[in-house]
C-alpha cells in the first residue's frame, strides 16, 4: 500500500528518538502486573505513532500494547508495540526497540524494528526481503543444532504458571544447543534470528504486538516461523518458534519432548 513503508520507519525512528532523548529521564513508572512495568516513554511512542497513523490513514484499525484496539477498517490493521523490553529500558539494559506492523485481511504485510541503542532498523515487505539499514539480511547457515546459539524469553507470569513456565524447555534446550541468551525483547529476538545472529527463537505467552512485525522480518530473510508443534503460525497464536529453517524440526522435537502445546 502506498505510502505505507515510509509511515512506518518514520514513526519507528521518531518513537526511537523519544527513547533515545528520554533515557535518562523516564519519569513515572506504574505497573500493569506485579512485574509488567509500563513507563511514561512507552504511552509518549505510542502516542507519537498513533497520531502518525491517524493522520495518513485514518480509516485503519490499530492494535497496539498500551491502548488496545482502535475501531477501523477491518482490511488494515496496524498492530504496535511503542517500546519493547520496558524492563530493561527502565534499569538502563540497552536492549529495547520500537515495533510497528501492519496486518492486511489477516496476513502480515509490512514490519519495522528499530533498536536505537545500536541505530538498526529493520524493514521487510511481503514478498520483497529483509534488511537492516537498508542492506540485504538472511538467516545463518548453521544446520547443526549443537551448534547453534537460540534465544527466548519467559511471561510475567513465569513465577505462578505452574509447569507451562518455558522453565523446562530452557533447560532441554540448554544440553541439545551451543547456548541460549535472554536478552529481554521478543521483537530483538526475532530480527536478531533473522540477521543470523541467533539460529532460533522460542516463547510462549506471547501477545500480538510481540511478534507481528517480526515474524515477517525472519520469514523474508529466508527463516522459518511456526507454532512449537510445527503447525501454522499467525500472530495470534499462544507460542512461536522461528528459525533459520535449517534446525527447525530440531528444535520442535525439542519442545515436544513429553510436553504438551499449551
Amino acid at each position: 500500500m502506498k505510502g505505507a513503508l515510509e509511515l512506518a520507519v518514520e514513526a519507528a525512528l521518531a518513537a526511537g528518538k523519544i527513547q533515545s532523548d528520554r533515557k535518562n529521564t523516564i519519569g513515572t513508572i506504574r505497573y500493569k502486573g506485579e512485574v509488567n512495568p509500563v513507563t511514561e516513554i512507552d504511552l509518549l511512542c505510542e502516542q507519537e505513532i498513533i497520531g502518525r497513523i491517524k493522520k495518513k490513514f485514518p480509516n485503519h484499525a490499530i492494535l497496539a500494547e498500551e491502548s488496545g484496539v482502535s475501531e477501523g477498517s477491518a482490511v488494515f490493521k496496524w498492530i504496535i508495540d511503542p517500546l519493547d523490553g520496558t524492563i530493561n529500558y527502565a534499569h538502563g539494559f540497552p536492549c529495547y526497540c520500537v515495533s510497528i506492523g501492519l496486518e492486511h485481511e489477516g496476513e502480515m504485510v509490512l514490519g519495522v524494528i528499530y533498536n536505537p541503542s545500536l541505530d538498526e532498523l529493520f524493514v521487510a515487505e511481503k514478498g520483497k526481503g529483509a534488511t537492516l539499514n537498508s542492506e540485504p539480511i538472511s538467516v545463518s547457515s548453521i544446520e547443526n543444532l549443537k551448534q547453534s546459539l537460540l534465544v527466548t524469553g519467559f511471561s510475567y507470569d513465569v513465577v505462578t504458571s505452574g509447569t507451562h513456565d518455558n522453565i523446562h524447555h530452557f533447560a532441554n534446550f540448554t544440553k541439545a544447543c551451543e547456548a541460549v541468551r535472554r536478552p529481554g525483547s521478543a521483537c530483538l529476538d526475532l530480527v536478531y534470528t533473522a540477521a543470523g545472529r541467533f539460529e532460533g527463537f522460542w516463547e510462549m505467552k506471547l501477545n500480538p504486538w510481540d511478534v507481528a512485525a517480526g515474524s515477517l522480518i525472519v520469514q523474508e530473510a529466508g527463516g522459518t516461523v511456526t507454532c512449537f508443534d510445527g503447525s501454522p503460525f499467525n500472530v495470534y497464536a499462544e507460542n512461536i518458534l522461528a528459525s533459520n529453517g535449517r534446525v527447525h524440526q530440531d528444535m520442535v522435537d525439542v519442545l515436544m519432548q513429553g510436553e504438551r502445546v499449551i
